[in-house]
Parts: C-alpha cells; sequence; structure tokens
C-alpha cells in the first residue's frame, strides 16, 4: 500500500498520558518496516479555506489563535500545543491525498492510506472534542465532490466510536452515505439506529451500535448485510474507510473483541464491495490506542493487499448482535437474511 505520512503529525504532543500520543505512528512505521511493498507519501497540509469547506471559518480561525497562543486543554479530552495546528492541517491534507490518489487510479498493492493524526472523525462542523479537531474524512469527502468527477461517496467508520462529527456534517446531504459501526453505548453516546438523516439526506445515515462483547463473524455479518446492501444500492463514486482501530479485544478503551484478523476479513469485503460498485477506495486512520495492536491490525490491512487471504471465524452469531443487526434492517427498510 501506499501510506500518507508526515512528521508533522507527530509534532501534536497532548500529554505523555494521553492515549493520542505521537507514539501511534511510530509504532506502526516500526511495524512496516518488516513488510514487502510499503510505500510512504507525504502530502501538502489543507488550507483554511479547503478546511472551511466542512467546518466553520470563525471556528478554525479560533483553533489556530489557540494553538498559536501555545494550545491548552480545549476540552477534558482534546489538547492542542503551538504545533497542532500544523499538525491538523497536515493531516486533513494526508487525508486529501488519499482521495487523490485513490481517484487518480490507485488500486490493488497501491491502495492508499492515509495514517495522520490527530485523528477527526468527533470534529463537528463548529467544536473540537474526542481527540479531534478537524474531521479528516470529511475534509476529504468534500474534496472529492469539490475537485472531481464524484457524485456520490461512502463513508464507512469502523473505529469502535461513533463518528458523530462526520454524521453531523453530512446528516442533512444525499452526496454522501455515513456508516458507523461501533459498540452501543460508548462515547459520545451517539449513533443510534434510528439516525438515519433528516431532508435530503433522509436514509443516508446508517449506525450500527454493537453489543459490548461483539466478534469477528457478528462484525462480517453487519458488513456482508446491511452494510453491503445499502451501499451497493447508492452505488458510491468513492468508498472511504474511517479506519480506527479501537474495537479490537486488546485496545484498553473498548469492550468490542475483534481479533487482528477480523480487520483483514472486513478489508477483503470491502475491496470486493469496491470492485463490485467501481468505487474509488482509500482508508483514513482515526482511533486505536493499543500501540502493538494497533500497529498489528494496520499491518495486516497492508498484508490483504499484498495478497495474504483472511482466516474465516468459527465463532457462531450471538444472539445479542443478531438483535441489533435486524433493528438496523428494519430502520433502513431492508428485507435480507443475515446469512445471505
Amino acid at each position: 500500500m501506499q501510506f500518507g505520512y508526515s512528521e508533522t503529525c507527530l509534532a501534536h504532543d497532548p500529554g505523555s498520558r494521553h492515549p493520542e500520543s505521537p507514539d501511534r505512528l511510530r509504532a506502526i512505521r516500526e511495524r512496516l518496516k518488516k513488510k514487502h511493498g510499503v510505500e510512504y507519501v507525504e502530502a501538502d497540509p489543507c488550507d483554511l479555506d479547503r478546511l472551511a469547506a466542512v467546518h466553520e471559518r470563525e471556528y478554525l480561525e479560533s483553533v489556530r489563535e489557540f494553538c498559536a497562543d501555545g494550545g491548552g486543554n480545549w476540552d477534558p479530552d482534546t489538547s492542542a500545543v503551538e504545533e497542532t495546528w500544523d499538525a491538523v492541517c497536515q493531516s486533513a491534507g494526508l487525508a486529501c491525498w488519499a482521495v487523490e490518489a485513490a481517484l487518480e487510479g490507485a488500486t490493488g498493492r497501491r491502495t492508499p492510506f492515509s495514517i495522520g493524526r490527530p485523528p477527526g472523525h468527533h470534529a463537528v462542523y463548529d467544536d473540537a472534542m474526542g481527540f479531534c479537531f478537524v474531521n479528516n474524512v470529511a475534509v476529504a469527502a468534500q474534496y472529492a465532490l469539490d475537485a472531481y468527477d464524484v457524485d456520490r461517496v461512502a463513508i464507512v467508520d469502523w473505529d469502535v466510536h461513533h463518528g458523530n462529527g462526520t454524521q453531523d456534517i453530512f446528516y442533512d446531504r444525499d452526496d454522501v452515505f455515513f456508516v458507523s459501526i461501533h459498540e452501543q453505548g460508548l462515547y459520545p453516546g451517539t449513533g443510534a439506529v434510528d439516525e438515519t438523516g433528516e431532508g435530503a439526506g433522509e436514509g443516508t445515515t446508517m449506525n450500527i451500535p454493537m453489543p459490548a462483547g461483539t466478534d469477528d463473524r457478528e462484525y462480517l455479518a453487519a458488513v456482508e448485510g446491511p452494510i453491503s446492501h445499502a451501499l451497493t444500492d447508492y452505488d458510491p463514486d468513492l468508498l472511504l474507510i474511517s479506519a480506527g482501530f479501537d474495537a479490537h479485544r486488546h485496545d484498553p478503551i473498548s469492550r468490542i473483541r475483534l481479533s487482528t484478523e477480523a480487520y483483514a476479513l472486513m478489508t477483503d469485503r470491502f475491496r470486493t464491495l469496491a470492485d463490485e460498485t467501481d468505487a474509488a477506495f482509500a482508508f483514513i486512520l482515526e482511533g486505536g490506542y493499543g500501540l502493538d495492536v494497533l500497529a498489528d491490525s494496520v499491518a495486516i490491512v497492508h498484508e490483504t493487499f499484498d495478497g495474504r487471504e483472511p482466516i474465516e471465524p468459527d465463532s457462531e452469531f450471538g444472539e445479542k448482535a443478531e438483535s441489533a443487526l435486524d433493528e438496523v434492517l428494519e430502520a433502513h427498510g431492508l428485507d435480507i437474511d443475515l446469512g445471505d
């Protein structure tokens, strides 16, 4: 794969005890040293105008000034230093690079994966939260719609936390279909099944809150069932993965029970979906806070594109997960068998 990366993203340092540390990127880079076919690309940072396509300009200027004054705690979870603004612009720029590469034909072993930080999916139109200042995947999706011959973008957020910011930005629009599969009841407490969009965007938001303890087989049922059927009908020109890896069973801040192999399996399924819908395909890093499992999970996504065959799970489908997915099917009017 091609990985979008910049040392600028290491300069955002929220403190030694903060889970969203520069060591996340260092761990990924160290793990990828052992892998064949890894290529790194450094992209231009986003300017204020591109960020303002999805965020309130006054808010962005406030963040820039906050950083210029030395930073501090924006909220109890989200902090900045002087260098954070540059990292924010660079992280969004790397996400836009991933879109550029995908739309200009990068596929297969050259599929793009932006590993910028800080992450973005909690940043709403006019505020920062959850470690996020600018919504990288939203900036990138809007860039695709504005700068390329793209009519529809699909975003699948498999981070264990609901992508409330991405939902907020596109909730009333039909040119972006947003899917979030996340742990039920976890921060930030949004992402209920009945949050399906409004106005022109009615039906183009799909939330799949999964119960604690959900495993590989049950996540695959969500991917192969409601997600794949809805996105096939939507027929996107571009498919973006908001790739958080904190649903791993060894991540310190969640109770979903995915294995490292689950990320290979989901990657394989979404690659197939992108091929079947003729959609450009790219990944943008979100969360993941156990350094070893984060690095291993990013590496297995790369290995999947490098020819490794994923190993299918042998676990059984749990009743709680089946009930959760039935609610999603009902909310979106999908009459399908979860075994299909």
